[in-house]
């Protein structure tokens, strides 16, 4: 039927007819139709597989179009005469089948196989994306023509990279492998030119090569000796008695067996030994039940007695010398020295190393000085005589074998010997005639042994050397007038020959020396000094000088400053002051240049200073001054170098000088006036004032220094018209200040007051003006001003000043103290409050309100404010000192670790740690922290009075003067103990030691106040 349901008749069909062809439905092959590529399985009849025979079976698929006569019955005869299929072979790889064929997995497994065991499963090999590196496509794609036109190509870019800067890439390589080969060369480039060498070698050296013997260090199973132990001496008495180890005899003697064993050894009453009589060798007696004592004790005392004999026989020898210390002779073995395990095998490997080198090299000196040295080390000294010997027969040319070998011998004679040989086959050998010498016994052999080594080596300095020290004067002399003939060149020489003869004769050797050797400059300073030893004058050394500066010029002679300053500090060593300033003055200038001179030359002098050479540091200052003489700090330092090292004339000299050169310099003339003052010239001192007043009419200096030293010197008028004439001549708040201190210790205070209103109204700002006014009126001191005594007058003066000074703290600090006085801690308390608002950062007003609090008993609040001073001033020494001194005991310490990070370089902090290691009972740490302190700030009175006091209680009197000498040339002048006690107009007169006392003295009632309490 058709698609309309009409029924279609049946006609024939056409030829080469294929049904669906028109409308495309084309068939194609399936793996179905062909059936599997291996042998077919044998098939039932009817056509079913086998097994599947009965009414399911499915019968055989009708052919397809275009297939007929491939199918069994009516499409014909099936074949199955193919045979097994090859192993390997895969369906349809021949047709373009091999990827189907991997899909339906129908692989070959021994390539499977053969691909996993030649896979690389490295981890390196590993990517966590694309798994294991490899080939994409495997080894069963075939390689064809594409393929290999792409390697082509590859291999054509590849080849054209390469080729691009290759000759610098070879000539790169090549270099680095030439420096690769230079820094490593391998063994056979090493000997390469010698191995070409080795076809000239003829067969008899060949043969005459030594055998270097199997010295190899690999290891080998040595051969154990035989152990023998001793037996011990209760084995050795069984044996003797001939016990068994149960103690009783375990053998039958000859007359025993003899008579079977019945007879007893004794006839009766007769024992063995005839008697009773003990055995001589035994140790004890044998009963007649046949048993033995021990014989230990017997061996014991035996072996005692032997050792004894042998000890009295070594205690002395022939002579009547001991040899052995039985008391010592215990600690005699301990100091022998046992070589370990190690050692010992170190000595037999350095042995076969150096039994290796004298043997493929017998003329190598060295290597047998060092073969004996082993066996010297290892305690074989006949070894080692004997292997230097050999040396020495070895290489007879070598000298240092020679000398090894007299030293290894056992005593001064045989090494003797053995130079005497020495020296016969060298005898142009310095070393080996110099240690012939030495080992003569006597002076004479000596002296002999050096001249006949003089006659076959005169040209040897240091035979010359060593044979004139052994001689007396006159036959050095002798000896050296020969030895310059012999070694012209030999400065020593000539000098020691023109140390040895006369003046006239010295001076005519020296000429020929410089002759000689006209470019020796210590020849031409020897000179200078000789003349400078005879009392001959400056000029004569200084034209000495000047020509040999001169003359090692014209041969060229190079010689820098520095060596010509070591030349002149030896001439100050030599006693030749002299001459050492002669040199400076002609060699201290060259290759300085004009901008650097003075420079130089100062720290030339301080160099100069801190080796101790005073007249070179002396000498170069007077020549500074020479071409500087209006420089000031030169005249300083020269005078300080004057006062420290010199005499007081030398001082007064250099002074006088130093104002004549600077007149204008005030503090010359205050120095040259303080010296005369304490040498005790007064009328010298105010001539020299006199002199700086024309000099410096105007100057503040001058005339408080000339007040001074009359107040010193109880001439108080004499200092109040200077005083006068000072104020309406050179007016300067520090006259007025010392005018108003004059009449306070004069004790005229209403003269005080009056000076000090004017002052004040002179200089407003000044603050102590201020302070001295109101403690005057604070006082109790008694005059015609109404003002003496008055609290309000006091006060008055302190508001006045702090209109004036705001920012001075001790104007604020006097104020809270006259507040606390009349008023108490409250009025005080908030004047020290408006002063730190309004000075924010002074540690004196925070320490001033802590102190407060702890005198009215408000430790709480002083520790509130310590710690907000600590916060605002967190680097004050003062407030840190403070800090430590007051914390209780066990807290100090980390007070004092944290102190000094904060500031370790603070004198006060230092003194306050040195206390507390006093406290501690550590006093060496104790004196080296206050010595820092003093050294640190010596300035600061406190630091002297501390250390003052704790030399008092715990030191002696050489370290307590040491420190108040120390003091007295600091003179400190700061510190608030300080200050307290040295202005207080009791102590004005007082010098710096007795002030230094007065603090120790405080600071001992201020310790015993504290215990009390």
């Amino acid at each position: 039927m058709d698609s309309f349901g009409r029924r279609v008749p049946p006609t024939v069909k056409p030829t080469n007819y294929v049904a669906g062809l028109g409308r495309g439905a084309v068939g194609f092959t399936t793996r179905s139709d062909i059936g599997p590529a291996r042998e077919a399985a044998n098939t039932a009849p009817g056509g079913g597989l086998q097994g599947m025979q009965g009414p399911g079976a499915m019968p055989p698929p009708p052919p397809m179009p275009g297939m007929q006569g491939l199918g069994p019955g009516q499409h014909g005869p099936e074949r199955t005469d193919y045979g097994q299929a090859p192993e390997g072979y895969v369906a349809g790889m021949g047709r373009g089948m091999g990827d189907k064929a991997i899909e339906q997995g129908e692989t070959n497994p021994i390539k499977e196989k053969l691909a996993r065991e030649t896979a690389d499963l490295n981890e390196r090999n590993f990517d966590q994306f694309s798994g294991y590196g490899g080939s994409i496509f495997g080894d069963s794609t075939p390689y064809e023509n594409d393929d290999a036109e792409a390697d082509r190509v590859y291999e054509a870019v590849d080849e054209r990279m390469d080729s691009r800067r290759k000759r610098a890439r070879e000539a790169k390589l090549v270099e680095t492998m030439k420096r690769f080969r230079e820094e490593r060369p391998k063994i056979s480039d090493q000997f390469a030119d010698l191995k070409r060498e080795l076809k000239d070698v003829t067969r008899e050296e060949w043969e005459g090569i030594p055998d270097i013997g199997d010295h190899s260090l690999r290891l080998k199973q040595k051969k154990r000796p035989d152990r023998l132990t001793p037996m011990t001496d209760s084995v050795l008495s069984s044996m003797a008695a001939g016990l068994d180890n149960t103690g009783h005899t375990g053998a039958l003697d000859a007359r025993q067996q003899k008579t079977g064993g019945f007879e007893t050894p004794m006839s009766g009453a007769r024992t063995p030994m005839g008697g009773w009589k003990t055995p001589m060798l035994g140790g004890g007696t044998t009963s007649v039940a046949g048993t033995s004592s021990s014989l230990t004790s017997g061996l014991a005392a035996a072996r005692g007695t032997v050792l004894g004999l042998k000890l009295d026989k070594m205690s002395d020898s022939v002579a009547g010398q001991t040899v052995v210390d039985p008391q010592g002779y215990l600690t005699d073995l301990n100091s022998i020295k046992v070589n370990t395990a190690s050692e010992v095998g170190d000595i037999k490997k350095a042995r076969l190393l150096l039994k290796s080198v004298t043997t493929t090299n017998p003329k190598h000196a060295p290597g047998w000085i060092a073969a004996a040295r082993v066996e010297e080390i290892a305690g074989k000294a006949i070894a080692a005589r004997k292997l230097i010997q050999l040396g020495c027969e070895a290489c007879p040319d070598a000298e240092d074998v020679w000398l090894e070998a007299a030293r290894l011998q056992s005593s001064d004679a045989n090494g003797r010997s053995v130079l005497q040989r020495a020296v016969t086959r060298l005898p142009t050998s310095t070393k080996l005639w110099l240690r012939a010498a030495e080992l003569e016994p006597d002076a004479n052999r000596k002296k002999a042994v050096l001249r006949r080594a003089l006659e076959l080596i005169p040209s040897s300095v240091k035979l010359w050397r060593v044979a004139v020290e052994l001689e007396d004067v006159e036959d050095a002399r002798i000896l050296l007038g020969r030895a310059v003939e012999c070694v012209p060149h030999s400065v020593d020489m000539w000098l020691a020959l023109a140390r040895l003869e006369t003046y006239e004769n010295a001076r005519r050797v020296l000429n020929q020396a410089r002759e000689a050797i006209p470019t020796e400059p210590a020849i031409w300073l020897t000179a200078a000094k000789l003349e400078e030893a005879h009392g001959h004058g400056a000029d004569l050394v200084d034209r000495i000088v000047s020509k040999a500066v001169r003359s090692l010029a014209s041969y060229q002679v190079v010689i820098d400053r520095e060596a010509w300053l070591k030349e002149a500090e030896s001439a100050e060593q030599a006693q030749a002051p002299l001459t050492c300033a002669a040199v400076v003055r002609h060699t201290i200038g060259l290759g300085v240049e004009v901008e650097d001179r003075k420079r130089t030359w100062l720290d030339d002098a301080d160099a100069c200073l801190a080796r101790s050479s005073i007249a070179t540091a002396r000498a170069v200052y007077a020549h500074a001054l020479s071409i500087y003489p209006n420089k000031k700090e030169i005249w300083k330092r020269a005078c300080s170098l004057e006062k420290k090292f010199g005499s007081p004339q030398q001082l007064q000299e250099t002074l006088k000088k130093a104002v004549e050169c600077c007149p204008q310099a005030e503090v010359l003339w205050l120095m040259a006036a303080k010296e005369q003052w304490l040498a005790g010239d007064v009328d010298g001192a105010r001539e020299t004032l006199g002199d700086a007043f024309e000099a410096n009419p105007d100057s503040e200096p001058v005339w408080l220094a000339a007040v001074k030293l009359e107040w010193e010197n109880d001439e108080r008028e004499r200092a109040r018209a200077l005083l006068a004439r000072a104020r309406s001549t050179a007016p300067s708040a520090r006259v007025w200040l010392k005018a108003a201190l004059l009449e306070r210790e004069c004790e005229d205070f209403d003269a005080e007051l009056q000076l000090l209103d004017e002052a004040i109204t002179s200089y407003p700002s000044f603050h102590k003006f201020y302070l001295m006014a109101a403690q005057a009126c604070e006082s109790e001191n008694k005059g015609s001003d109404k003002r003496l005594g008055d609290m309000k007058a006091a006060r008055d003066f302190y508001q006045r000043g702090l209109k004036k000074c705001p920012k001075c703290a001790a104007l604020w600090i006097g104020a809270a103290a006259l507040e606390e006085k009349a008023f108490g801690a409250t009025r005080a308390r908030s004047v020290l409050e408006l002063a730190r608002s309004r000075n924010k950062g002074t540690p004196s007003l925070w320490l001033a309100a802590m102190r407060l609090e702890r005198r009215h008993g408000h430790q709480k609040l002083a520790e509130n404010l310590q710690a907000k001073a600590l916060q605002e001033c967190e680097s004050s020494g003062e407030l840190w000192a403070d800090c430590i001194s007051t914390a209780p005991r066990p807290a100090r310490k980390g007070k004092s670790l944290e102190a000094l990070k904060r500031c370790d370089n603070d004198a006060r902090v230092i003194v306050a740690v040195a206390n507390l290691f006093v406290s501690e009972r550590k006093h060496n740490k104790a004196r080296k922290w206050f010595a820092r302190a003093t050294a640190l700030e010596p300035d600061l009175g406190d630091a002297w009075a501390h250390a003052y006091f704790f030399e008092v209680k715990d030191g002696t009197d050489q370290t307590r003067q040491d420190l108040v000498d120390r003091c007295v040339a600091a003179e400190p002048a700061h510190g608030e103990l300080w200050t307290s006690v040295a202005k207080d107009p009791k102590n004005a007169r007082l010098d710096v030691a007795q002030k230094l006392r007065l603090c120790a003295e405080k600071l001992k009632r201020a310790e015993d106040e504290e215990a009390l309490a």
